[in-house]
């Protein structure tokens, strides 16, 4: 589907019919369509890059990547303002107890909204994008993105994908998504007080307000209007992630499972899943040069197989190094003209010199960089594979207790979909700054609003029919908790990763962890043998014993809170740490 340049003629019209469309029932809609002229429909990505620039959005550094620096709450992802419009329509399809489903009442959106889109009426320019997300032509959501910043609308050019032939097909035609983001602009506190969160002293100071004072950010989303909104939050991630909650709302209930996971492709056609959260290593580890990816963070698991939603990569940049993570490294920091590059490159350190240091985490530690997934040497372009023969569930362990690899049986497999253990690292969320214990089920639980047994029972239905196998690969600490051992070397999570996904582990023997109730393999290609009992690198074994029970009862209190009155399968129940 082509649109028409933005310097034609037509785009004015073009543009003012589209957005009148969308928000006829709103007073400002007439005043929105009177600065018409100031909105450019599609630009070309030089466009995007050149107007990011020269409206000092971003700053060419040394290699010609885009650098750009956020307020301190933009950061991060800020769950706690992202909230869900709590409709009669769909308000049984959401699972409310999670404590990311935060309900938003409708008359506090559309407020919202109108306040958004008075604001934009008075914006100096405005950007539009068409794209889609999903790979898959049969499900891909066509998603409309209007927004202030040349370098938002870049973000969407690099992470959500062109629009498709055969759209017309997709069970979303006619029925997309639009998102409006206003990243640097920010609620009247005043207005909204009791409509949303007080903030707590700390961020009130931070984002310098008065002690006391409401929330002046809000990311929503109203999934029977189809409408988002981005107001306040500079982060990428939000509008990244704003889009994946969407999709985990609508592909399930099309019978289509939804998850947040990398793909990718060996050279037999084989498929493999890597599913994890922030700072797991999703990214790093399904970036092989010798397997093609899909892509790093969201996919689809259809009857056709696997299919990526995303265009791009929004990778972590925190001690990033060309020898362990070269093809990060050089999607990011190849040197190309600025026009031809248009990576952007978030809160990271840059020197004078234009050049980065991604050890520096005085600014965040969660410093980003988002890039077309073409930058990487070997992606599949159409993004889409057959079913998975290899799951693998990554989990970084700051306690430093698991194993760093265990086989799962299909009981265990969903018992630890269910838990999501990982430990959330510092920078993924604002406020975090040493790691913290969660359980985030399916490995994704902020961005699943659906109740919990639809994903459950797709992954084992898919899981039972095509013989997938399941491990876990522990990222996180060896040798002692953090603070005290290390993180694993990403060369020996790499040689572990491979060893599964070339079956070099089928046949070796096992020992279980009558803990954690994993079985571990006494031997791996490529890794020395003690570090796969994680016991044997502890100086202090009785410490060691005590952290070990101590995250088992960890478990066993989650799952009674969260599962103990969902009907869970006995024989799962079984499998639970501390069970």
């Amino acid at each position: 589907m082509k649109f028409p340049s933005e310097n034609d003629p037509r785009v004015i019209e073009h543009v003012r019919l589209q957005l009148a469309n969308l928000l006829a029932k709103h007073p400002q809609a007439n005043t929105f369509a009177a600065n018409a002229f100031a909105v450019h429909n599609n630009p070309s990505r030089k466009a995007l890059i050149q107007a990011a620039v020269d409206d000092r959005e971003a700053i060419v550094s040394a290699n010609g990547a885009l650098a750009t620096w956020t307020p301190p709450e933009s950061n991060g992802r800020s769950p706690k303002d992202t909230m869900i419009v709590r409709n009669p329509e769909s308000e049984g399809n959401i699972d409310w107890s999670s404590p990311n489903n935060l309900p938003l009442d409708p008359e506090t959106f559309e407020m919202a909204l109108q306040d958004a889109l008075a604001t934009l009426a008075k914006k100096r320019k405005l950007y539009v994008t068409d794209r889609v997300v999903g790979a898959d032509p049969s499900y891909a959501m066509p998603v409309k993105v209007v927004t202030d910043l040349a370098l938002t609308a870049l973000f969407t050019d690099n992470m959500f994908r062109p629009i498709s032939e055969g759209i017309e097909n997709s069970i979303f035609a006619g029925k997309g998504f639009t998102l409006i983001a206003l990243p640097y602009d920010m609620l009247d506190p005043r207005k909204y007080e009791g409509r949303l969160r007080k903030l707590p002293e700390q961020e009130s100071r931070a984002r310098k307000l008065p002690a006391g004072s409401t929330s002046n950010m809000l990311v929503a989303m109203d999934f029977d209007r189809r409408l988002g909104l981005v107001y306040g939050s500079a982060y990428g991630g939000s509008v990244k992630k704003l889009i994946f909650t969407v999709m985990n709302y609508y592909l399930p209930l099309s019978g289509i499972l939804s998850l947040h996971c990398s793909a990718n492709e060996g050279p037999r056609g084989d498929c493999a899943l890597l599913l994890g959260l922030s700072g797991t290593g999703k990214t790093a580890l399904s970036a092989d040069p010798s397997r093609a990816l899909l892509g790093d963070d969201e996919h689809g698991w259809s009857d056709n197989g696997i299919a990526n939603y995303e265009y791009g990569c929004y990778a972590k940049l925190i001690n990033l190094r060309a020898d362990k993570e070269p093809e990060i490294w050089n999607a990011v920091l190849h040197t190309d003209h600025y026009l031809e590059h248009g990576a952007i490159v978030e809160n990271a350190m840059m020197y004078p010199n234009g050049t980065f240091d991604l050890d520096d985490e005085r600014l965040t530690p969660n410093s980003r960089a988002s890039y077309p997934l073409r930058f990487l040497s070997n992606v599949k372009p159409d993004a889409r594979s057959g079913h998975p023969k290899t799951i693998l569930f990554l989990t970084a362990d700051a306690n430093g207790v698991l194993p760093p690899v265990a086989k799962l049986t299909p009981r265990q497999a969903m018992l630890w979909f269910l838990m999501g253990y990982t430990s959330k690292l510092a920078g993924t969320e604002v406020g975090i700054v040493d790691p913290v214990s969660t359980f985030s089920r399916f490995f994704g639980e902020p961005f699943m609003p659906l109740n919990p047994d639809i994903y459950a029972s797709m992954l084992g239905e898919r899981m039972r029919e095509h013989g997938s196998q399941v491990y876990l690969i522990n990222t996180g600490w060896s040798g002692g908790p953090f603070g005290v051992g290390s993180r694993m070397d990403i060369n020996l999570t790499r040689a572990i990763v491979a060893a599964t996904l070339e079956g070099k582990l089928d046949d070796v023997a096992y020992v279980e962890d009558e803990t954690f109730h994993l079985m571990v393999p006494t031997s791996c290609p490529g890794v020395p043998p003690e570090i796969l009992f994680p016991r044997n690198t502890w100086e202090d074994k009785d410490a060691y014993d005590a952290r070990a029970r101590r995250l088992a009862a960890e478990f066993s209190t989650h799952f009674d809170e969260a599962y103990g009155d969902k009907g869970i399968d006995p024989e799962v129940v079984t499998q639970c740490p501390g069970k």
